[in-house]
């Protein structure tokens, strides 16, 4: 027999005896070893950085990594789900500069490298025990114990064997160019790392003069949001195209863009001197405004040049370029012979070539410098511009794009390859495939992979002053060439080997930099399998993988290197299904901030509403397709409400008849009655077995929102219409065939139900099943097998009937509602038209249930709503417009003077000709919309092809058998207050206003019959307790239990 729900549940609680029960019975690993030797499933795991607490974008990350697994593993394929962790880069240096107060990497060397590195390692996983208890508690399954470290010598010696290939095959090379640079980090970034930390800054915006070479009076305007880098200055670039004038201004002539004049001269027009385009300006030479390179002019610089980059949307049309501090300006630079400069230091201090301000950081020198081209002459106008810049990911702090040694991979070499290989992937959402990811790899840079840092990867690269230049690919070659037994590569260690030289040189050191971290965890399909030393089957025949999910921000981030490695090195993609969620921020739509605490700890959420109301609520959510989510814990609140706790319900609902009955499945595992005769039983299969089908097609596409709405929308029906119309049938005393067939209907669907929730809800559908299941079935619902859709009780007919009817009563109670007649009221007619005959012939056959349902005496079915509405129509102009022109007001005319017959041959699918002063036209259904007044009286509400009205006047006899229905539903609470079972009878005295209480006596064997009551008698009462409300009525009832057996 099943055992007792208890009338009160804390799924908080419910979730915590399951988590034991897990443990206790190590469910997860028996889950692995039941599929054991089946289809593999490839899933591979990102690894989060180690040094930090999880957050919400875990969580919901998380939450899709687990249900995917669940639902391929239900599907019988054998799912490893390894953890890893991001151990290296600046999140960890970071983190300890912070702890010792270390503000540069001169600190960092004076304090010492080894010591350094050492702390990175001693702190990196220090949260570990944090994350697998969140990871635990939000219901995940994931193998701690085999999980990887990318600091790992194992892991790093198969980053180094992934550098070699791109080594080997002429995929590598170290280059000087301009990249986005973080002053206090000291180190160069990639592009797709600068593009995670845009943030809106106010920046000095100057407009000044530069004064022509040759003609002391002519100046060129030229604009720059970062006056820091005009001592660097060392060309002013036009557009070619773009016209120019040449304007005078008292005693000089300034020239600027045509279209920038009215900016810089609002209110009256200069005499303009001469109009030339850009091109005319090429070669033109003017005077520096700083001195620290003058002599460069005879080296190409202090000139006029040109590049098709140059707008005219902001600024005066012409370019201030520094090559040394912009892509763009290092471009046109290039292309014209102009020299680079480039006079800071590793942490972005002006050096001694530019002498005014020698070890200040450059941001620091935008006011002095804008205050002393304004005391010079040269500053011609001044202001502030907001704009979005970009922001170390790590530290925030503002980024410089400055020309910089570095190593790179060819990217833009293997673009083509990589938009092939994006082309065999399949987003979710698909938008993102040609969209955000698909532009990101057409507009690709070679990848900046070298960081100027001390705890990561080591570069392997070892060189002399000869220029002699080796790659180590592994462990056992450095220490072949070494001489030296290598334990670990981290830094510290490598940096004192030499190699001898090959051609009996110098002695070959390691160059200094470390590896991009997003090297690192984009070699993580090769490198936690220590590939190719170790594994190398196993990691051949598992890639690449079969899902991988991680947020949006992503796309330039870990799916990137994914794509470029796996490319690089197999020419394929490293994954086939991607899901990308979106970001969670707080409830008024700002980013979740532990500084402002505007979101709710998701341990307390948890705590207060359980995991499972939690999961649901991201899962079902636009957030897995990639869109954002404001975030709220009445929403998860509401999903308690709505699906957990009436899925609870129905749950308790059937232990606590069957219990009664003693009723348990004859069947070895939970099944259908085998030809189900009741119409609900045989609806409710229907409506199971399509959702199961549903669901499985939705999840075999990776849609988890649509599959979370398919199974929520079957509870709806569940719960509020198969249960409330089959109550009965459990309540009644004969344990008859009916009554049999209804138990096994609703034990089969609540098993199903429990399998096809699993993955999404893991505890309360375990809580179900294991109480549920036979002793033939296995022990966790994460055990059995998702089901298979059972085609045979498969309706469509029935489906369709079925949504008929329970659209006619949806209708009919949104008139109730807008009449504000309570639902117990009888009311004395409905009528039900539709002009679909199909429709029509569903309204007939549950006439009755309808009847039920709206509490109306009788139910008629009509085939119009001419005797209940005024139809009238109007011009659909969207339709009818583009066909008519001129004609449109007289055909609008037409329209509003059709007849009801005429609306309803156009309902029929017929056409209408309207006569537009000898000019005919033939309309159809589309082109009108259909306008409904109802008739004195009647209550009229329309939804597709049904329509329902309500006839709402009210006599005494059915007023008073809305009060006898008020007062059972009193009486039925007052029974379960009371803690009475459900078979018990009971004695009931009431004390009620006269209406009521001649309600009460005319309606007596319907309330005892309802309440099973074997006493029910007027009185009076003079115990407070006793007070009810009855719909707003006050009265007295009491309850008490009698003391006889059922009947």
């Amino acid at each position: 027999m099943f055992e007792p729900v208890p009338s009160e549940v804390s799924f908080p609680r419910l979730e915590e005896r399951r988590l034991a029960f897990w443990r206790a019975h190590d469910t997860f690993r028996q889950s692995l070893r039941l599929r054991e030797g089946r289809q593999q499933f490839v899933f591979y795991d990102g690894p989060p950085f180690a040094n930090g607490l999880p957050h919400y974008g875990h969580l919901l990350a998380g939450t899709i990594k687990d249900v995917v697994p669940r639902y391929q593993t239900m599907r019988g394929r054998y799912v490893e789900r390894v953890f890893g962790w991001d151990c290296h880069g600046l999140p960890v240096e970071n983190e300890i500069e912070r702890q010792m107060d270390i503000n540069s990497k001169r600190q960092i060397e004076a304090y010492g490298i080894a010591r350094f590195n050492e702390a990175c390692r001693g702190t990196v996983l220090r949260y570990t025990r944090e994350w697998e208890a969140f990871v635990e508690r939000i219901g995940r399954w994931v193998d701690f114990q085999n999980g990887y470290r990318t600091m790992d010598t194992a892991y790093m010696e198969s980053i180094w064997w992934v550098f070699r290939q791109l080594w080997d095959r002429g995929l590598v090379y170290e280059g000087h160019k301009i990249l986005p640079y973080c002053p206090r980090c000291a180190t160069p970034l990639s592009n797709f790392e600068a593009n995670q930390g845009y943030e809106d800054v106010q920046d000095p915006s100057v407009t000044l003069r530069f004064r022509d070479a040759a003609d002391p009076n002519l100046y060129y305007l030229a604009w720059t949001t970062t006056p820091w880098t005009l001592p660097s200055n060392l060309a002013l670039c036009a557009g070619p195209d773009i016209e120019y004038l040449e304007v005078e201004d008292g005693d000089v002539r300034y020239l600027l863009a045509a279209d920038r004049l009215a900016a810089y001269y609002p209110k009256e027009r200069p005499r303009v001197r001469a109009r030339l385009h850009g091109r005319d300006l090429a070669g033109r030479r003017y005077e520096p405004l700083f001195p620290y390179f003058a002599d460069l002019a005879t080296q190409g610089a202090f000139r006029l040049i040109t590049a098709d980059y140059v707008s005219t949307e902001d600024g005066t049309g012409i370019v201030h370029t520094a090559p040394g501090f912009g892509e763009e300006d290092a471009e046109a630079g290039r292309r014209h012979g102009v020299p680079v400069v480039c006079p800071i230091d590793a942490e972005c201090r002006f050096t001694a070539e530019v002498a005014d301000y020698q070890g200040r950081p450059v941001k620091e020198t935008d006011r002095d410098i804008i205050r002393r081209l304004k005391d010079e002459g040269k500053l011609i106008h001044q202001s502030t511009c907001q704009h979005s810049y970009p922001h170390c990911w790590r530290c925030e702090t503002p980024l410089i794009y400055r020309a910089v040694s570095t190593w790179f991979v060819k990217v833009e070499q293997l673009k083509d390859r990589l938009l092939a290989a994006n082309a065999q992937i399949h987003w979710v959402p698909e938008h993102i495939k040609d969209g955000r990811f698909g532009n990101w790899l057409k507009n690709a840079h070679d990848w900046a992979v070298s960081r100027n840092r001390y705890w990561g990867c080591p570069l392997p690269v070892w060189r002399n002053e000869e220029g002699e230049t080796l790659c180590v690919g592994s462990v056992a070659e450095l220490e072949q060439r070494t001489g030296r037994r290598v334990e670990d590569i981290h830094k510290h260690f490598v940096d004192d080997l030499e190699i001898p030289s090959p051609a009996g040189g110098r002695p070959l050191r390691r160059v200094p930099e470390v590896l991009d971290c997003w090297f690192e965890s984009g070699s993580m399909p090769y490198a936690q399998h220590h590939y190719p030393f170790e594994s190398k089957a196993h990691v051949e025949a598992h890639f690449p993988a079969d899902f991988i999910a991680e947020g949006l921000d992503q796309t330039r981030g870990w799916f990137y290197t994914l794509v470029v490695l796996g490319v690089a090195l197999f020419d394929k993609p490293a994954f086939r299904h991607v899901v990308v969620n979106g970001m969670v921020l707080a409830e008024d739509g700002k980013k979740m901030s532990k500084r402002l605490k505007n979101y709710p700890d998701p341990i307390e959420v948890m705590n207060t509403y359980g995991a499972d109301a939690l999961r649901l609520t991201l899962l079902a959510s636009p957030v897995v397709r990639g869109e954002d989510l404001r975030f709220s814990d009445k929403a998860v609140r509401e999903v308690m409400r709505t699906v957990i706790l009436p899925i609870w319900n129905a749950y308790s609902f059937l232990v606590t008849y069957a219990r009664v009955d003693g009723w348990q499945p004859d069947t070895a595992v939970a099944a259908p009655p085998p030809e189900p005769h009741n119409t609900l039983d045989r609806w409710i299969l229907s409506r199971l077995e399509g959702t199961v089908a549903d669901v499985a097609a939705a999840m075999d596409d990776y849609e988890l929102q649509r599959a979370a709405q398919r199974f929520t929308a079957l509870i709806d029906d569940l719960t509020n219409w198969y249960i409330r119309r089959s109550r009965r049938r459990f309540w009644k005393s004969q344990n008859d065939a009916d009554k049999a067939e209804a138990y096994a209907t609703l034990h089969y669907v609540l098993v199903s139900f429990a399998q096809v929730a699993a993955p999404f809800i893991p505890f309360v559908t375990d809580e179900i099943y294991g109480n549920l299941r036979t002793p033939q079935m296995r022990e966790s619902v994460h055990l059995s097998d998702f089901p298979e859709a059972r085609v045979a009780y498969r309706d469509p007919a029935l489906d369709r009937r079925m949504d008929h009817t329970m659209r006619a009563v949806s209708l009919g109670r949104f008139l109730r509602t807008q009449a504000a007649i309570r639902v117990r009221q009888p009311l004395p007619a409905a009528v039900l038209v539709s002009h679909d005959a199909g429709a029509r012939a569903d309204l007939e056959a549950m006439a009755e249930t309808i009847a039920e349902e709206l509490n109306v005496k009788s139910i008629s079915v009509r085939a119009d709503e001419e005797e209940l509405v005024e139809l009238s129509a109007k011009a659909n102009f969207k339709t009818l417009g583009p066909r008519l022109g001129r004609r449109m007001k007289a055909a609008a005319d037409a329209v509003a003077r059709l007849s009801a017959a005429d609306i309803r041959r156009l309902r029929q699918g017929e056409t209408v000709r309207l006569d537009l002063g000898g000019e005919p036209a033939e309309i159809a259904e589309a082109d009108v919309c259909v306008l409904r007044r109802e008739r004195p009286g009647i209550a009229v509400a329309n939804e597709g092809a049904v329509t329902v009205a309500l006839d709402t006047r009210l006599d005494e006899r059915l007023l008073q058998e809305g009060w006898a229905r008020e007062l059972v539903s009193r009486v039925q609470s007052l029974r379960k207050e009371a803690g009475l079972e459900v078979a018990d009878r009971i004695r009931v005295r009431y004390d009620l206003p006269p209406e009521l209480a001649a309600a009460a006596q005319a309606f007596h064997d319907y309330i005892a019959g309802e309440t099973l009551a074997v006493e029910l008698r007027a009185g009076s009462i003079d115990d407070p307790a006793a007070a009810v409300d009855l719909n707003g009525v006050n009265g007295r009832v009491q309850v008490e239990k009698a003391d006889v057996g059922p009947t």
